[in-house]
């Protein structure tokens, strides 16, 4: 939108030898309003269904359910029964908030029907989070200037990458710390410039990092994007509010654990320290640069399913970054560049821990960066020169045989016209590449997500100790959390009766229960989390040891067994 400044003296009034001043053109941004702008209400709804049917489409049986899921969900199971923050004895491995807002989405079908608080039905809750976290993204997208087109190409690389439609599914922290990092965004980028939006982004952030603290270093790419979308006149006290927020409400964290008297480590209870100490201590899985490495594994898995977002996210942000200086858009989005390279950074340590899940809180600003790069390109294509002064453009003769005469030259304006023409075709050659490389590869890797049963066995699994075990209350069992909950609707005794497999060996209030070892219980169910991480638990390696198979579902690494302890009758 250009307008203009009136002259700056009256010409009535001004003297005779003054002249007006000329008309200056000034550029301004245009404010997007989402609410009140038709054209993007219909585009991002129409997208948001599109995304909501391919993220939903057989949510239940794709991917393999995993224990870490299982245990957000028994976690919020918890404490939807008023049994505490954890299924077990909560020792500050996470903040609880993220598993309370599990249990606030999962609260009506559980007390609907009780039995379906399962894993792979509970899945459904997090297209909830899903469906936010792509509209605050386009509502970012635009609040940051980018087009309306750039910001729909925004929404669908971060909805419909085989790197999102899988890892969006599952119950994991990360997603909803992610949705409320984007609030905390667009609350920094909100065009009316408020002192409460950029308190309440404060809010949101801390609310964000206390859902999974990872995201705490993401932190510093917020405070530039409030620092360049905030008033030069309010900016220190819109900063001050954001940062005074944020570290109240994550100061409610150690309070909690003080007021619990679990702050400092001591003799018989858990404490917020030893948690963090754990946490930082953990075995670091290597440098993603390192073909052996646990790094480059979950690198290389990225990657099997998406090459395009990953790595041209990583192009954009660094694009951006580089033509910071001279480039609109890169300005605009330098909160969002700044975050890709800090996560990469951060994901590329030698000695740091990288678990498959970290690349979602990456998703969303990968594909903003690289919505925002595929624009500058484009600008950059479609850019037309500066038009001259009319005053100083001449008409010129036309030579008809020689001889001055006829018409002014029209060749100026036809050949602008044959630029713009090029320029357009060059615009759509480039766009017509693109889609042609990534939709072919987003259709094989989505195509195992929307066709794949990857959990038959785990079904089959329960089903089979829900029919075949007797007496399920007075029955022990090793399982791991991603089974947990079925047996527990099935009539296994919670905690003591359907044994998440880590406390046999980790948790006392457990072990007591176990005088004799792996002899108190019945069976374990051998699940590729049980044979993986049986080799650093005693009790558990023992049971798998002194066990046989009754029943085998699916084949390979991914196998169900139902093995019955053998010589340890009670």
């Amino acid at each position: 939108m250009t307008t203009t400044l009136p002259p700056a003296p009256d010409t009535a009034t001004a003297p005779a030898a003054t002249k007006p001043r000329p008309t200056v053109p000034v550029h301004v941004r245009p404010v997007i309003r989402f609410r009140s702008s038709r054209p993007d209400l219909l585009l991002c709804f129409g997208l948001l269904a599109v995304i909501l049917l391919v993220q939903g489409w057989n949510i239940t049986h794709f991917p393999t359910l995993s224990d870490d899921e299982g245990t957000y969900l028994a976690q919020a199971w918890a404490v939807q029964q008023g049994d505490g923050l954890a299924h077990y004895t909560y020792w500050y491995d996470h903040p609880p908030l993220g598993w309370v807002q599990i249990a606030a989405l999962t609260w009506l079908p559980s007390l609907i029907a009780p039995e379906t608080m399962t894993v792979a039905t509970m899945r459904f809750a997090m297209l909830l989070v899903s469906a936010a976290c792509a509209v605050l993204l386009y509502v970012l997208a635009r609040r940051l200037f980018l087009p309306r087109w750039a910001a729909a190409l925004a929404m669908l690389l971060f909805g419909l990458s085989p790197l999102s439609v899988v890892l969006q599914r599952e119950i994991f922290l990360d997603n909803i710390a992610v949705m409320w990092m984007l609030l905390a965004f667009c609350l920094a980028a909100s065009p009316s410039r408020h002192l409460w939006h950029h308190f309440a982004a404060g809010l949101a952030a801390a609310t964000s990092v206390l859902t999974k603290e990872t995201m705490l270093v993401v932190l510093p790419a917020l405070l530039v994007t409030m620092w360049r979308h905030s008033h030069r006149d309010t900016r220190k006290y819109a900063v001050t509010g954001a940062v005074t927020a944020c570290a109240l409400i994550g100061l409610a964290y150690p309070l909690f654990a003080l007021l619990n008297n679990e702050l400092f480590p001591g003799p018989g209870h858990v404490s917020l320290i030893d948690g963090i100490t754990y946490q930082m201590g953990r075995e670091g899985s290597g440098s993603i640069f390192d073909s052996g490495s646990g790094s480059h594994g979950v690198f290389t898995s990225w990657l099997y399913y998406d090459r395009v977002l990953p790595l041209g996210g990583l192009a954009g942000a660094a694009l951006l970054l580089v033509t910071l200086r001279w480039s609109v858009t890169a300005r605009a989005l330098a909160g969002p560049a700044l975050a890709v390279a800090i996560l990469a950074v951060v994901a590329m340590r030698p000695s740091g821990y990288l678990p498959a899940m970290y690349v979602i809180q990456a998703l969303p600003f990968l594909a903003l960066v690289l919505a925002g790069g595929a624009a500058s390109v484009a600008h950059a294509v479609l850019r037309r020169p500066v038009d001259r002064p009319a005053a100083t453009v001449q008409a010129r003769p036309r030579l008809r045989g020689g001889v001055p005469g006829g018409a002014p030259d029209q060749g100026p304006q036809s050949r602008s016209r044959l630029g713009i023409g090029v320029r357009h075709v060059v615009a759509g050659l480039l766009a017509l590449a693109a889609a042609a490389y990534v939709v072919p590869s987003w259709y094989d890797g989505n195509r195992d997500a929307l066709t794949v049963d990857a959990n038959a066995p785990y079904r089959a699994a329960a089903s089979w100790m829900q029919n075949e075990v007797a007496d399920p209350a007075s029955t022990r069992v090793l399982v791991d959390d991603a089974l947990w909950l079925d047996l527990v609707h099935d009539g296994f005794e919670p905690g003591t009766g359907a044994i998440w497999f880590y406390k046999a060996d980790l948790d006392p209030a457990v072990t007591k229960t176990m005088p004799r070892g792996w002899r108190d219980l019945d069976y374990v169910v051998s699940s590729p989390t049980v044979r993986r991480d049986a080799v650093d638990l005693p009790n558990v390696k023992a049971a798998l040891e002194h066990s046989k198979p009754v029943a085998v579902f699916g084949d390979g690494e991914d196998r169900i067994e139902i093995r019955r302890i053998t010589g340890g009758e009670r």
